[in-house]
């Protein structure tokens, strides 16, 4: 159901408030550069720091901006149950075509604790399910054996974003699940890894900034043309690893400002990037003909 590259978008800001000019027209970006679909106020939109009126409203614009054109998957997971139930609800309300949910954070449930948080939020809405496990930032994982659980109990758990690095999770999770449950890499520079051996394409921080390359790259390698594949990854591989040179989404950020497209704001405890930092991640979309001319007069490549 959610197959091929789906943008984990950023929520652009203005002097502290949702610019929602902005985040139409990277929406706009999104459905030309031909992505299959949005993922509005996961974490690289900040979740954790819009307030639940402003997390139902960008879900809300995303989707009225998509117009049906591509798939809105919105990022409402919580380390509340009652916090997800509530966010998925509404995400429902206002149209998303489907809900990706992280693991809880922070409070570290055990995994019987992780089957009941997903059986509550399954049971409260019709809308396909996409797990989300993360270590990294929650620490904890989604066991394969939780997955599958899950699979067998609510039909309407239909696929996990995969972002623990490790190749051998997507082996272990399309063995347990088989085909028809979706695996999408959580990380730019493992789709290819991923999808070799068995993942169905990406939820992208990359493709903030090269929609029709990441999409490019994860049709070609679909559809068996994995040299067509590899040299775009080849291609694009320094922006993979440089998008996350410090905590994403403060490199998507800087990257899209130098693009001319949003302004370069975070929300605390997130600041703008190191001088350090952007001036390594400048070169590279230099490098790549994402952005030219100088620091002091940029322009994003038409």
């Amino acid at each position: 159901m959610f197959k091929g590259t789906y943008t984990a978008i950023v929520t652009p800001f203005r002097n502290g408030t949702v610019d929602y000019a902005a985040l139409e027209k990277l929406v706009k970006l999104q459905i030309k550069g031909g992505v299959d679909g949005i993922v509005p106020v996961g974490t690289t939109g900040e979740s954790p720091t819009v307030s639940f009126e402003e997390h139902i409203e960008i879900v809300r614009c995303t989707v009225r901006y998509a117009a049906g054109r591509v798939k809105v998957m919105a990022g409402t997971g919580a380390n509340s149950t009652s916090e997800a139930i509530y966010l998925t609800k509404a995400a429902e309300e206002v149209g998303a075509d489907g809900s990706l949910q992280v693991a809880p954070y922070y409070n570290k449930p055990s995994q019987e604790g992780l089957f009941q948080h997903f059986h509550a939020i399954a049971r409260a809405t019709k809308l396909p399910i996409m797990l989300y496990s993360i270590p990294g930032r929650c620490g904890i994982e989604i066991a394969v054996e939780t997955v599958h659980r899950l699979a067998q109990d609510s039909l309407n758990i239909v696929g996990i974003k995969e972002a623990g690095g490790n190749p051998d999770r997507v082996s272990q999770l399309r063995a347990a699940l088989g085909d028809k449950f979706t695996i999408l890499s959580g990380d730019d520079s493992l789709t290819l890894p991923f999808m070799a051996v068995g993942a169905d394409g990406v939820v992208s921080v990359a493709s903030n900034v090269i929609p029709k390359e990441v999409s490019q790259m994860v049709r070609a390698f679909a559809s068996g043309k994995a040299d067509a594949a590899r040299k775009l990854h080849q291609k694009y591989y320094s922006v993979f690893k440089d998008l996350f040179i410090e905590t994403n989404p403060v490199p998507a950020k800087a990257a899209l400002a130098m693009m001319g497209l949003i302004d370069d704001e975070c929300r605390l405890p997130l600041v703008r990037i190191s001088p350090k930092s952007r001036e390594r991640l400048e070169q590279t979309l230099r490098g790549c003909g994402i952005v030219k001319g100088s620091s002091g007069k940029r322009k994003a490549r038409a």
